[in-house]
């Protein structure tokens, strides 16, 4: 049976699915085993579940059939999650060379293969420069999402769930404090199974309480591992060499979740644990979110279900966006990308899910698809409504003249305090200064169906959004 560690804001929704989906879930929190009328054993993980550090999806990593399972499980969750194999895979190790070690906490170093990394200057011994090379392991890689690169680390380090092995350590320690530490510690000598030379043992918090068969198994498995990792780099030169990937140890992939997807895992989170309507989508907004969201579902006995139900009202007039904020357009990509529209001022929200943003516009070039000039003193008046799968930009001139309006159809609107987040999804509409209205770009969504980016179900819910917006332009 597969294994799978899993944490972060999703952990309760993921826990009830890779169940359900005849996976075991292992090392689990507190509050998950708090939550579920079963046990977790503590065992090694074959796979690992994270909540990407913007809460927009998850990272899985591991062994590639473990992960090819877990993200079996996930996949199809609703018509807005996306998958993304990862170019650089967690615990990977590279031969990396140092492009830029000029000022700031790091350096950028080049991975091979048109990859880059971040290594830290205060995980190297001594001063770090352009031109310098190391053997480097993957610690932090990144989602196609996120501009920041993957962060490495010249030492490298294996995993048996409740204990690490590093070579970067020696002897037998423990991630805690007093008595507990020295327990473990002590433990270890009970075990039968022997520590390699160059490794030292640390010992994971999940390991305090753990019985001796347990502990055996998670030393077992990190010793295998280790020697598996000798035994790929035996060949290879003490000293590091071109840049390039040396071993590739497993898998990441990479799940997106859109407003659908953060729905559907309420409702797999409900059947476990009391959740107010909008649960994950509000805790995905803002980090301070988490403590409001479990204060309201600790007092409300049977809240309201549904995405119908969202509170955007509540959730805006708490943590943003509200009139004077200024907020970034996100127009995610369905092969990962994320690029940034630009960023206008909040005019306008209201309570039912709208919020209407306007950004100056610079002079030069045609706005897209409208074939009209873009000048000085133009504005860009940009309706966003949570939910909803397409949203208007209306071009004006500096006299108030409409140049054009362009309709971008798109997966559901999400607005968070600092910006709004959707794929898109090609296909598009405009409206000429004239009163034409025309569907544009229906063959770039062919093509990415084409190409496996995007799913038939979802193209055809795009071309549906987008004939039923022409009619309405028509009118």
């Amino acid at each position: 049976m597969t294994r799978v560690r899993v944490r972060g804001i999703y952990a309760t929704a993921v826990t009830q699915l890779l169940t359900d989906a005849g996976l075991e879930v292992v090392q689990a929190s507190d509050p998950i085993r708090d939550r579920f009328d079963e046990s977790f054993p503590t065992a090694s993980a074959d796979a690992s579940v994270w909540t990407t550090r913007d809460r927009q999806g998850l990272e899985v990593s591991g062994e590639s059939d473990a992960v090819e399972a877990v993200v079996a499980a996930l996949a199809d969750l609703a018509i807005d999650t996306f998958r993304w194999d990862g170019d650089v895979a967690r615990d990977e190790i590279y031969d990396a060379e140092v492009l830029e070690a000029r000022g700031g906490s790091g350096a950028v170093v080049d991975l091979g293969a048109g990859h880059r990394g971040y290594l830290k200057y205060d995980d190297v011994d001594g001063y770090v420069d352009d031109g310098n090379r190391y053997r480097v392991q993957v610690t932090e890689p990144t989602p196609p999402w996120d501009d920041d690169r993957p962060q490495v680390s010249p030492s490298l380090e294996v995993g048996g769930g409740l204990c690490t092995l590093s070579q970067d350590r020696s002897g037998v320690s423990a991630d805690l404090r007093g008595g507990a530490a020295d327990e473990l510690v002590g433990m270890t000598d009970l075990l039968s199974v022997d520590v390699p030379d160059g490794w030292g043992l640390r010992w994971q918090r999940g390991a305090d309480g753990a019985d001796l068969e347990s502990m055996t198994a998670a030393l077992e498995t990190a010793v295998d591992r280790a020697e598996t990792l000798e035994e790929a780099l035996e060949d290879e030169p003490e000293e590091p060499g071109e840049p390039g990937k040396l071993v590739a140890t497993g898998q990441t992939v990479w799940l997106w979740f859109g407003r659908e997807s953060r729905f559907a895992l309420d409702s797999a989170r409900r059947t476990v644990e009391t959740t107010m309507a909008g649960h994950h989508r509000t805790k995905t907004a803002t980090r301070a979110a988490s403590a409001a969201v479990d204060f309201a579902e600790a007092v409300c006995e049977t809240p309201a279900t549904g995405d119908d139900a969202f509170p955007f009202g509540a959730v805006t007039r708490q943590f943003g966006p509200t009139e004077g904020d200024r907020l970034e357009i996100g127009h995610g990509k369905p092969d990962g990308r994320l690029i940034s529209l630009g960023s206008g001022e909040v005019t306008d929200r209201d309570a039912e899910g709208s919020i209407t943003l306007e950004r100056s516009m610079s002079a030069g070039g045609s706005y897209d698809a409208l074939g009209v000039p873009k000048e000085a003193g133009d504005v860009a008046v940009t309706t966003f409504r949570e939910g909803r799968w397409w949203y208007p930009t209306t071009y004006r001139a500096d006299d108030g003249t409409v140049k054009g309006t362009y309709v971008n159809v798109c997966t559901p609107l999400e607005v968070f305090p600092d910006g709004v987040r959707y794929v898109d999804l090609y296909v598009d509409v405009i409206r000429l200064p004239d009163g034409t209205v025309e569907v544009v770009d229906a063959d770039e969504l062919e093509a990415a169906v084409a190409e496996g980016l995007v799913s038939e179900g979802l193209a055809e819910k795009a071309r549906t959004v987008a004939e039923a917006v022409e009619r309405a332009l028509s009118s």
